[in-house]
């Protein structure tokens, strides 16, 4: 179960606003083009110092683009959480962390450290902000695990090769420390048909592309929000399906920049967190993630370290408080984001009060009367309602509140109930196809565990 409504759209974010320039484009083939070349003759020459070759290479990267002081400075944060390490105190290696990460998203500190960048251009932000914000998550992977493992004695090597693996370093995704130790550390081995994947997955990037610039230029899905007069004209339905559009179209921008960047990792011998999942697919807000690699760090560092099993009503609500109030931070606290975070928290915790309430009393007693196929037909039309909570819980901080408010009043109160049962009906089939295609996958993959039981 995933606690993070959208923390991840935050590096989407900074690249949708240059995504329309070729600039933003040319420095990440670029980047990673380079890598690509450096990693397959360093792993054809010596693949057991691959590592070693990978951060020398991330290191003249860093300093090539931001220059010496900024690499200076993220060493300063990775020393102080090395430190904080040795001392095998988690709960000061999570607290000194945070620090860190506050340090670069609330002023005047973060004016004062974003000095530190040699020069000024175009994606100065965007590759400061996500550079730093990487790092400090890293620096606290490595810190907690150390705590976890005392006796495996991590070096300060260790973190800096974990660290500055350029194709994660400025756009994530963000791989934990014990997976990506693992992996670097093991005899580079091609399976069968993983070539044939990557190429495949390098296509499905291309066309994401692809998809991502005819929304960018032709669909103005962004354009109209932000004109609310014309907005107001736009039929029901319309509106519907623009406030949808924003966030497939985020959805899609981050499936492009983690799906590239997973491409490079995959030829470096890696298994990344996977890319998120289809907005279209998500009806339920333990699901609801852009990035797979924070909601990870957040649920193995946080969420599941607090809440258990998150069967109890308590401890998960503390749980997601405490994982919200992290992501709160990794955004960039502001009005939005508290709302966001706030909205989202709400949504993940009455999902659980509604579990739990079906399961006591006459609710229990009516569900267990009811068919198969009447029960599902229950949960896909919660699911439907929620699909929408979802939507309108994370157009507030993709869009505007006051364009959120429009699409509310006029799918709840002006357009009740012809435009709500409509839409409902609609999302209520979508949802049933989606349950669907999970139980055949849930069958396929049983089938596929029995059958190597037998093997």
């Amino acid at each position: 179960m995933g606690p993070t409504g959208r923390p991840s759209g935050s590096l989407s974010d900074l690249a949708g606003s240059t995504w329309a320039g070729r600039c933003f484009r040319n420095v990440i083939v670029f980047a990673l083009s380079g890598h690509v070349l450096f990693a397959k003759l360093c792993t054809m020459v010596a693949p057991q110092l691959r590592s070693w070759m990978y951060a020398a290479y991330g290191v003249l990267a860093v300093v090539g683009t931001m220059g010496p002081w900024y690499l200076l400075l993220l060493l300063g944060h990775c020393v102080s959480l090395y430190v904080a390490s040795l001392l095998g105190q988690p709960w000061l290696c999570l607290a000194l962390g945070l620090a860190s990460l506050a340090s670069f998203k609330m002023d005047p500190l973060t004016s004062w450290q974003s000095g530190f960048v040699t020069g000024t251009f175009d994606l100065q932000d965007v590759l400061f902000h996500g550079g730093s914000g990487f790092t400090v998550l890293r620096c606290a992977s490595f810190a907690l695990e150390s705590c976890a493992h005392p006796d495996r004695r991590y070096s300060f090597a260790d973190l800096i090769k974990y660290n500055f693996y350029l194709p994660f370093f400025f756009f994530g995704p963000i791989m934990t420390f014990d997976r990506f130790h693992a992996q670097v550390s093991q005899e580079p081995v091609r399976q069968e048909g993983e070539l044939w994947r990557i190429q495949a997955q390098a296509g499905l990037s291309a066309a994401a592309i692809v998809a991502v610039d005819v929304f960018f230029h032709f669909f103005y899905i962004l354009t109209i929000p932000g004109d609310l007069k014309f907005a107001s004209r736009l039929p029901d339905s319309a509106l519907a399906g623009l406030a949808y559009s924003n966030l497939v179209y985020d959805w899609v921008k981050a499936s492009v920049l983690f799906g590239v960047v997973n491409t490079v990792a995959r030829l470096d011998h890696l298994d990344p967190p996977q890319p998120p999942k289809c907005i279209t697919a998500l009806y339920v807000f333990g699901e609801t993630h852009f990035d797979r690699g924070i909601n990870d760090w957040l649920c193995k560092y946080v969420y599941d370290h607090i809440g258990g099993d998150h069967s109890a009503v308590i401890p998960e609500l503390v749980a997601s408080v405490a994982t919200f109030v992290v992501t709160t931070l990794w955004l960039g606290p502001c009005d939005i984001v508290y709302l966001w975070s706030v909205l989202n928290c709400f949504g993940l915790n009455f999902e659980l009060w509604v579990q739990k309430l079906a399961e006591r009393g006459p609710l229990a007693q009516i569900e267990a009367r009811l068919s198969e196929q009447m029960s599902r037909r229950v949960r896909a039309l919660c699911g439907a309602v929620n699909f929408w909570a979802i939507i309108m819980y994370n157009l507030v901080s993709l869009n505007s509140l006051e364009f959120t408010e429009l699409v509310a009043r006029r799918l709840i109160l002006t357009g009740f109930p012809q435009t709500t049962l409509a839409i409902l009906f609609v999302t209520y089939c979508g949802v049933q196809l989606v349950k669907e295609r999970e139980r055949t996958l849930a069958l396929e993959e049983e089938q596929r565990e029995d059958k190597e039981k037998l093997e």
